[in-house]
């Protein structure tokens, strides 16, 4: 089983060697490693020039943001399996995607999850939260249950059955997507109990507190567009299921 692992980056230079690595390192032999660039010009592309027996695509053009890059990248995936890692994340162990392949191989789901550990984006030994996942039902999503996006590895054909990231909700196109598989499309996924994925603190969506009202508001947006019931009551209860993530 191929698994396609896609990684987008505008100006990640200080990090992005780092999740490189960590996709080198990873004890799976079946790995088709895409990397979309928006156009850096802060020597990331220097960074992926080093690497580029590593990345089996690379694409560097301007694109209109982070999910475009994504669809592209999904579109040029071709792999059984799609998962995304941030260019300031890293695959936490090098049996990870072996233990994902072994997953879809073992229990065949349309998607899968894992756990995720927030650490300092400096200092990488230092854990700040951790996202501990469960397996779920339909109502944990609408009590504000969500899987980590990056530990998120779905079969490649469900992007083109039940559609991709869509551009209409800013930094929530990744919760829409999994609102859309998980509770409108009722895809099945399973949780594996792993650390995937080890991520550093910061993103788009907490740069400010206007990103935030405005993330806020795409959230709302994402839960409506796939007819969730309660929509306000499921943004406050996803807040407050954060604040065991630091206990």
């Amino acid at each position: 089983m191929k698994i396609s692992i896609i990684t987008v980056v505008y100006n990640g230079k200080a990090f992005l060697e780092d999740c490189i690595k960590s996709v080198i390192e990873q004890t799976y032999p079946e790995i088709e490693y895409i990397v979309i660039d928006g156009g850096s010009k802060d020597g990331s592309l220097e960074v992926i020039e080093k690497y580029k027996a590593h990345i089996d695509h690379f694409v560097s053009e301007k694109d209109e943001g982070m999910y475009d890059a994504l669809n592209k990248g999904i579109r040029i995936a071709t792999g059984e399996v799609v998962g995304i890692l941030n260019a300031d994340d890293m695959l936490a162990a090098p049996d990870v995607i072996e233990s994902i392949a072994n997953c879809f191989t073992n229990e065949d789901p349309d998607a899968l999850f894992g756990n995720l550990n927030y650490i300092d984006p400096i200092n990488t030994s230092k854990i700040v939260r951790k996202w501990i996942a469960k397996p779920f039902t339909k109502s944990d999503i609408v009590l504000g249950w969500m899987p980590a996006h990056p530990t998120f590895y779905v079969k490649r054909s469900l992007f083109e059955e039940l559609g991709y990231y869509s551009l209409n909700f800013d930094s929530a196109a990744d919760y829409e997507l999994m609102l859309r598989f998980l509770y409108k499309n009722h895809i099945k996924a399973v949780f594996l109990d792993k650390l995937i994925v080890r991520m550093r603190t910061g993103g788009m969506s907490n740069a400010s507190m206007k990103h935030r009202y405005k993330a806020l508001i795409n959230d709302y947006k994402a839960l409506k567009s796939n007819h969730i019931p309660f929509a306000f009551l499921t943004i406050i209860l996803k807040k407050l299921s954060k604040i065991k993530q630091f206990i």
